[in-house]
Formats: C-alpha cells, sequence, structure tokens
C-alpha cells in the first residue's frame, strides 16, 4: 500500500499492525479495528513502523477512530496546502519537541531565529496562538490527522 504523505524517514510502502491482546472470538472486530488502525498510523508515521502495535500508536488511537474529514480544521487548512509543506512540517517538528525551540531548530537544521520567523508565520496563516494550549492541540493533531 502506498504510504501517502511522506513522514521525517520516508513513507513505508507497507506496514503490520497488532492488536491488544484477546481471547475468544467476541473480540474479533474489535481487534481488527485495532490492527488495522496501528497499521495506518505506521504508514503515517514511520517511527511507528513497519510493524506496530496498538498499545503504542498514542494519538493515533483517536484519530484513526474518526471518519475521514472529521479531524480538519478551517483553520489549519490553509497551512496544509502544497505552498506550505516546509511550514507544516516545521509546526508538527516545533509540537512534536514539546515547544522546545532549541531542539527543534536542531531538528530542522536551521537556526533558532529562522524557526521563530517560520512559527510567526505559521500563527499568521493560521490565526493560531501557539503559546495557548487548545491551539497547539488543535495545530498538533490536524497535522497527524492530515498523514492518515
Amino acid at each position: 500500500r502506498d504510504g501517502g504523505a511522506a513522514g521525517r524517514s520516508g513513507p513505508p510502502l507497507a506496514a503490520a499492525g497488532i492488536a491488544a491482546p484477546r481471547t475468544g472470538l467476541a473480540g474479533l472486530g474489535t481487534a481488527w479495528d485495532e490492527a488495522s488502525a496501528s497499521a495506518r498510523a505506521a504508514l503515517a508515521e514511520p517511527r511507528l513502523g513497519p510493524v506496530a502495535r496498538w498499545a503504542s500508536i498514542g494519538p493515533y488511537r483517536l484519530l484513526t477512530a474518526l471518519s475521514p474529514g472529521a479531524a480538519q480544521d478551517p483553520a489549519v487548512s490553509p497551512l496544509l496546502s502544497p505552498a506550505h509543506t516546509e511550514l507544516a512540517r516545521t509546526a508538527e517538528v516545533y509540537l512534536d519537541c514539546a515547544g522546545q525551540a532549541g531542539r527543534a531548530a536542531a531538528e530542522l537544521g536551521v537556526h533558532r531565529q529562522t524557526l521563530y520567523y517560520r512559527l510567526s508565520r505559521i500563527e499568521r496563516l493560521t490565526g493560531l496562538d501557539l503559546d495557548d494550549g487548545e491551539d497547539r492541540l488543535l495545530l498538533h493533531m490536524a497535522l497527524k490527522a492530515h498523514r492518515l
């Protein structure tokens, strides 16, 4: 299966998911859903795969349960256009680094001032305030969901 949008290490071409352990047939449907969701998460986030366990996919447990498009937000959608790929990556790395500018700049391979400039562009483009926890959560989840 095609991995969709490239992650930091490039998308895997195939992935597998492992559900939480169960006994009996009663939970077979749920196990299938968990395994499928885990595989989708591994395709979206290369660090999870190529074999992802349900217990280890973190926020993707919630995101994969949503219907396609349910995690889209009008504030974030301008950032997801092809013209802003680098800004979207900057936002996701910054949020993955818990807002630690030094770590994010190092991971992105840019100077701290470049990171601050990009973050201000992200705020202007989305109308979100990266100093606000709920805005950060919205942005982070929308970016993760976009890769599913």
